[in-house]
Parts: C-alpha cells; structure tokens; sequence
C-alpha cells in the first residue's frame, strides 16, 4: 500500500466513527456536516471491504474488523499527533508544555518525585503527568509509547525501544516485625512457607524470576499494583513481598516491618527510561530525556538535583 495516495483526513474520521458508533456523534466531534461524514464512512467501506459499522435495531455496531481497527487507530492518530508536534528547537524557560510518563508508584515516589522538583525549579511552564503502568505493558509496547513520551521502567522486562538508564537499585525483602516464624536472616525455606504480596505480577521483576530458577513457586495470597502498599500488607501478618532498597529507605519506620537481605545473590535493578523512536530528535524530548539523565545521576549519588548551567543557555536543538 502507498501511504501517499491515501487520504490522512480518514484516518481522523475512522477513529471518530469507531469511538463514536454514531455518524451524526463522529462528525459533531470532528467538525464534519452529517453528509460529509457519511461520505467519509462509505470511502471507508470501500477501501476496507467492510462495513465497519452495522446498523442493529436503532444504533451501529462494529463489526468484527470494526473492533480490530478500533485500538490500532486510536494507537495511529496518537503517533500522528506527536509527529505533527514535534520541535526543531525546544527553550524550557519560555515553553508551556506538558509531558506524559507511565511509571510505578516506586517509580514516582523514587525518581519523579526528583524529576518533578527539578523541573519545577528550572522549567517552570513545564507539566508532568504521571500514568500508572498497566499490566499488559509488555503485551503491546509500542502502542503505549506511542501514546505517552515516555515508559520508566527497569531492565530485564522490556527491549527493543530507545532508552537512556538513570540508576541503580536493591531487591530486599520484608516481613512483618512480629513474625516468629522468620528469624535473623531470610531463608530459601522461609520463601518457599510464606504467603506473599507481589506487585501486579510475579515474574515480572528479574530478581523475582530468580526465585523459580531456584525451584521456588512464590504462594501469592495477595497482588497489587502499588509497591508502597505492600509493607502495609505484610505488616501485622506471616507474608512476606519483595521491595526495592531505596523505596524501603523511604518508607522505614512508617510501617512495622523488617527488611532483609535476599538468602540469594539477586540481580540489581537498573531503572531506565524508554520511549518510542518517533521522539528521538524531537527537541523537547531531546531536553526531557537529559533533564532525566541527570536527576538519575543525582538520585544515583543521593543527593539533590544540581541546577546545571542557567537555563536560559540550555536551549535545545533537534540533532
């Protein structure tokens, strides 16, 4: 298929139609008249061979490439909105612009708690937006990047994307201070007894595959999708949850619970930035990306952000 004979416009118009299930709705939504819409929606018929949207009773309802076409789409008209976007030059004391970024709440509490300060400090029109990760990150990657202008995530889980690495962290493990059944030091058995809280899932981390490598099927009683909220599940109980060293830090005394060593070698996180590669020489990006790299050498060495150079001479051009 030549993309160049192909009417871009449509490609508005099918998502509205998908999204709308309403030719009236879609063309309300894109500023198209009723007919004009229509048209739109016959020209789409006839390329796909499709109906797209059938009448049923009083409303439409998509069809089976209907439904296929519906996420693909709205992935197509987020990438061509940022393409379309995109700066030569990006001058972070003047712009007003807003970034989105899909982290944890470790994440967030460890480095974008940072980055935001910074930012805030030295870019004054500059927004952060905080999305949490969803489950299925790893099922379609390029689809969620390409909505957002970034993914802050460790190594080991996803691959094949740009990225710029920020730092190091620990695996530690904690349990409820009262427990009797777990003594001076964490044992393979002890990890094997326990029920355990896990984030979202298991396997994710690497430091948890490690865990089956040693012939260990973690008993999960309970999974989440906030590390934070763990310790407040262990504490009190038998459980047992895997947690990162500086979120621990963070959270020591707040919650009565023990951190302990992992009873094997377990592999370090390296958190990362990752973002999709239609941002790489995007100027604003350009400037994101080492705002970030330097918050991760400062939160690397522990300690507050440097303001860099003023940052009126930090404008940045695309390469």
């Amino acid at each position: 298929m030549n993309l160049a004979s192909l009417d871009l416009n449509l490609v508005v118009a099918l998502r509205a139609l998908l999204e709308e299930r309403s030719v009236t709705k879609a063309g309300r939504r894109i500023g198209l008249s009723q007919p004009a819409t229509s048209a739109a929606l016959a020209r789409l018929r006839r390329h796909f061979d499709d109906d797209l949207l059938s009448r049923t009773g009083g409303h439409y309802e998509l069809t089976a490439l209907g439904l296929a076409l519906l996420d693909r789409t709205a992935t197509a008209c987020d990438l061509l909105e940022r393409v379309f976007t995109s700066q030569a030059n990006f001058d972070p004391a003047r712009e007003e612009h807003e970034f989105t970024l899909i982290a944890s709440d470790y994440a967030v509490a460890v480095f974008g708690a940072e980055l935001a300060r910074t930012i805030h400090a030295e870019a004054p029109g500059i927004r952060l937006r905080f999305k949490q990760a969803p489950t299925e990150a790893i099922e379609d990657t390029t689809a969620l990047l390409s909505a957002v202008d970034g993914l802050l995530m460790p190594h080991g889980i996803i691959r094949g994307f740009p990225t710029v690495d920020l730092y190091q962290d620990s695996w530690v493990y904690i349990v409820a201070d009262d427990n009797p059944e777990v003594g001076e030091q964490l044992t393979l058995d002890d990890l094997a007894r326990l029920p355990w809280v896990t984030y979202q899932r298991t396997y994710d981390a690497p430091a948890a595959r490690q865990i089956g490598l040693l012939g260990i099927a973690p008993r999960v009683e309970i999974s989440v999708d906030s590390f934070q909220l763990m310790p407040l599940l262990v504490a009190g109980t038998r459980r047992v949850a895997l947690i990162q060293g500086r979120l621990a830090e963070r959270l020591g005394g707040l919650v009565p619970v023990r951190v302990m060593e992992p009873p094997y070698d377990a592999v370090p996180l390296q958190e990362a930035l990752w973002w999709h590669p239609a941002h790489t020489h995007d100027a604003a990006h350009i400037w994101l990306r080492e705002t970030a790299a330097r918050v991760g050498e400062a939160v690397k060495a522990d300690r507050p952000t440097s303001s860099g150079p003023p940052i009126g001479e930090r404008v940045v051009k695309r390469g």
